[in-house]
């Protein structure tokens, strides 16, 4: 999924939840439930980590994708600090899942076996979804999620 998504989706979170534990807490098991829905992941293939241009594509598309959803945090939130935690928390999964790469060890290899083989395949295991319908799902989550968060403006 998205940066923006879960970003977004974490930041709403943050702006609505009152208790900060929970607000983080919620906003990290957030991750794992959107990923459960048909989404686009753009990940490296083991060929095109290989390649260098490939790999600051990769980055360069990481970044537009974070800083798009700081900004939209930025415009239509209310700044609380909660909701930029509860946004970084959000994303904290994947942030996982890529120290995998970097830094390997049981706790990072157990945590990508369970989001990556487990979560990320839960329902969606022999289903053919259109790139359609997987990028109007995120369009809709960051919708409704930002329309959410502005309410949560205290």
């Amino acid at each position: 999924m998205f940066l923006i998504t879960h970003l977004i989706f974490g930041a709403m979170i943050g702006s609505l939840v009152n208790n900060v534990p929970l607000a983080i807490v919620l906003a990290i098991l957030s991750h794992y439930l959107l990923d459960l829905f048909p989404h686009i992941d753009y990940p490296l293939t083991a060929e095109e980590r290989k390649n260098k241009r490939k790999i600051l594509f990769g980055f360069l598309k990481l970044a537009i994708d974070f800083l798009s959803g700081i900004l939209i945090i930025m415009l239509f939130s209310s700044g609380r600090p909660i909701v930029y935690v509860c946004a970084l928390a959000a994303i904290m999964p994947d942030l996982l899942t890529a120290f995998r790469y970097t830094v390997p060890n049981k706790f990072f290899e157990k945590h990508y076996q369970f989001h990556s083989k487990i979560i990320h395949t839960l329902f969606l295991k022999d289903k053919k979804i259109s790139n359609f319908w997987k990028v109007f799902a995120q369009v809709v989550v960051i919708a409704v999620s930002t329309a959410l968060m502005t309410k949560g403006i205290h």
